[in-house]
């Protein structure tokens, strides 16, 4: 099967930035957490490649480690809503038509009235703004997603001759979900997983602007972008370099995920859209 222009070009951006997160484990140019006001909104130059934000910080030093904050977060994230939301599905699914099926997605419809900003507003009322909290706002809006998709493409299966062949032979409606169709529909799902995973770096930056993300001294793209707001006409690049590296991350995940779907499937071309 040939590959996607889209998935090579998606994941090398994908991969791009994740080389550059593992990166800021181990390394960064400068230490993000010092401030230094004596050399604050300094250009670029051999010391600091991009220059320095309004604290003296290296700017390259807090994209890097920005870059990981904001994948840790969507990457748990995801992790809670699929081990939630897949066993959800593949339940409501087993139940179709019954009081089961109703309860659960009805429970999901429920969850997914309510945005991500708006879960993390009533999280962090409670508990207060953290990463955390972040990724278990994220995480919760993701479980209906993932819930719907896999029932979407579990019903269909049951009504197949080799899983009526199953059911004869006595297999449990359990059994049947995890050896049969879990594996015929994982490839939605590790579709599914990528698109939410570029959801999950905007959902990230956009709580991390309001104050409800990672808090300080952790860099945050989003939080890179509501301290320049106020410099955005003296000093434009510390707004625009993180706001360019949400958007290169987020149209690489999703290119890689448009190109996935069609490499694991080219039959489903556009109708997950």
């Amino acid at each position: 099967m040939k590959v996607q222009r889209s998935l090579i070009l998606g994941g090398a951006i994908s991969l791009f930035f994740l080389a550059l997160a593992t990166l800021s484990l181990l390394w960064v140019p400068h230490e993000v957490t010092s401030l230094a006001i004596a050399n604050r909104l300094h250009g670029p130059s051999a010391t600091y490649l991009l220059g320095t934000d309004q604290f003296g910080r290296d700017v390259l030093s807090l994209l890097m480690v920005g870059a990981q904050t904001s994948i840790a977060v969507a990457v748990a994230a995801i992790g809670i809503g699929a081990s939630i939301g897949v066993p959800l599905g593949l339940l409501a699914a087993a139940q179709h038509g019954r009081f089961g099926d109703e309860l659960i997605m009805r429970g999901n419809d429920l969850i997914f009235a309510f945005p991500a900003l708006v879960i993390a507003i009533l999280i962090t009322a409670t508990y207060g703004p953290s990463a955390f909290n972040a990724i278990l706002a994220i995480g919760i809006f993701n479980i209906p997603v993932f819930a719907r998709v896999t029932r979407a493409g579990a019903l269909p299966l049951w009504t197949l001759d080799y899983i009526l062949a199953a059911r004869v032979a006595g297999k449990s409606k359990f059994r049947i979900s995890l050896e049969h169709i879990l594996p015929n529909i994982l490839n939605l799902i590790i579709v599914q997983a990528t698109i939410q995973f570029s959801l999950g770096i905007l959902a990230e930056a956009a709580l991390s602007y309001v104050g409800l993300g990672a808090q300080p001294p952790t860099p945050s793209w989003g939080r890179m972008l509501a301290e320049a707001q106020t410099m955005i006409y003296t000093h434009p690049m510390l707004a625009i370099l993180p706001g360019a590296c949400i958007m290169a991350l987020v149209l690489g995940l999703n290119l890689a995920g448009d190109g996935l779907r069609d490499h694991l499937d080219p039959r489903l071309e556009r109708a997950l859209k």
